[in-house]
């Protein structure tokens, strides 16, 4: 709750009003200072803050306190009932975003500024013209392409993000594909007394839409695409929250020649990747599924094939619940791994990782963690000024959207700082410090006891 100056909703609506004006202002003059302006959303030229590790923590923080407060206002002043319908009808918009994402409507409109008829879009997707116009009027509306003149659409700021050699557009689908799919499944299985209480990934909504929990079902040869969108996807991810790469988190350059990281689960190493490019000294040993390391060698020898050469990454396909982890490496890295698993299977994880290290080895935990949107005052962690939520609000919901995405995938969670702690103290672990990751990212760091 606001404290008892802010009650009012009379002045809580100007002093969200006030908050947006300076945060604007601090941002189009961070634009001057570099000579240029913020883009319109009908630019599709590249912004010096677009990727967000090239971009000051001043000016994401202004854009969360934005993106808050403009949504705590409408809250504010609109009318209740009609705030909860926009919310309720939400769902629309991503089956759109699907539906332009696989027909490349992005990839068709590049380099046509002034827009292509909707009925030559329907003729090169083969779709019809009448309802592929309407869904691109809706994401027009709501600023993902521009309708330049009637049924004449062009690209946006926004929806060159949908372009297909853009890994965000492999996040777009499985959010909409799996993602959506298994959430419409969420109400029946939480209210099914077999399923609702149950933490296992086979009891998840994503198999009551699909048929089998979606580490089995991305093995399926028939959903080979899926499987490699979703490699795609997880690097469009850290792309699109991480604000500091692994390489500027932590302070590898103290470290000496040689030092082994494990990255324990680490799909293609898409996170280790810039961080060994930045300091050639450090070796790194990435481990998951053996499909997951064939792809994961494919994607070194393109990205960084001096690394393969030189035996600075070694692939070695583990199940890290049954397997070995490899014995004695300096650190171990867990990157957006214990948010697919429920406690018990973290623990299990956990406890493979403290098998495996000496007594100088260290844990890092690379992840989300939650914050409730309850103001303490004891609080070591940051909190959004009054009269906005003390974390961020819709600022930093794509966090609490995500929790709710690993609740339907798996039947697993994001977690709080003190659920991670009490993780790592059921497997051995003592917590150390917590280093600054990004706008959805929190580096954890602990040692064995």
């Amino acid at each position: 709750m606001s404290s008892k100056v802010y009650e009012n909703g009379s002045l809580q609506a100007v002093a969200l009003a006030d908050l947006i004006t300076a945060q604007v202002q601090f941002i189009v003059t961070a634009y001057s200072t570099l000579g240029q302006t913020l883009p319109s959303l009908d630019s599709t030229a590249a912004g010096p803050f677009d990727v967000p590790a090239n971009t000051p923590v001043k000016i994401s923080t202004a854009v969360q306190l934005i993106e808050a407060a403009c949504a705590q206002l409408c809250a504010t002043v609109a009318n209740p009932g009609h705030s909860v319908i926009k919310k309720t009808n939400n769902y629309v918009e991503p089956a759109c975003m699907l539906v332009v994402v696989n027909a490349k409507i992005a990839d068709l409109l590049l380099g046509k500024p002034e827009g292509e008829h909707i009925e030559a879009l329907a003729k090169q997707t083969h779709l019809d013209a009448g309802k592929l116009g309407r869904i691109l009027r809706l994401l027009a509306t709501n600023h993902c392409f521009i309708e330049v003149k009637p049924n004449v659409f062009a690209n946006s700021r926004l929806s060159l993000k949908l372009v297909s050699s853009d890994p965000t557009s492999s996040l777009v689908g499985l959010l909409t594909d799996e993602g959506l799919k298994s959430c419409a499944y969420m109400n029946e299985t939480l209210f099914d007394p077999k399923s609702g209480p149950s933490m296992l990934p086979e009891d998840a909504a994503f198999k009551r839409a699909h048929g089998s929990p979606i580490f089995e079902f991305h093995e399926k040869a028939e959903e080979k695409h899926r499987a490699e969108r979703f490699a795609e996807a997880m690097i469009g991810w850290a792309a699109v929250t991480d604000g500091n790469d692994l390489s500027k988190v932590y302070p590898w350059d103290k470290l000496p020649q040689n030092t082994t990281i494990c990255d324990v689960g680490g799909n293609t190493g898409h996170a280790t990747l810039p961080l060994i490019k930045a300091y050639p000294k450090l070796q790194i040993v990435l481990q998951d599924l053996p499909t997951v390391i064939e792809q994961a060698k494919e994607f070194w020898r393109k990205e960084n094939p001096k690394a393969v050469d030189n035996q600075s990454i070694r692939f070695v396909p583990v199940d890290f619940f049954k397997g070995s982890l490899a014995h004695g490496c300096d650190y171990y890295y867990i990157r957006h791994v214990l948010h697919n698993w429920a406690e018990s299977e973290c623990i299990k994880l956990l406890t493979n990782v403290r098998k495996a290290m000496i007594p100088s080895s260290k844990l890092l935990i690379h992840d989300i963690v939650l914050q409730p949107p309850v103001r303490n005052t004891t609080s070591v962690v940051d909190q959004a000024p009054e009269p906005l939520l003390p974390n961020y609000g819709v600022g930093r919901v794509l966090l609490y959207q995500q929790d709710i995405n690993m609740m339907g995938l798996v039947n697993s969670k994001e977690r709080t700082l003190e659920e991670f702690i009490d993780l790592g103290s059921q497997a051995g672990f003592e917590f150390v410090k917590t280093w600054d990751a990004g706008e959805a990212n929190s580096l954890l760091e602990f040692r064995p006891l």
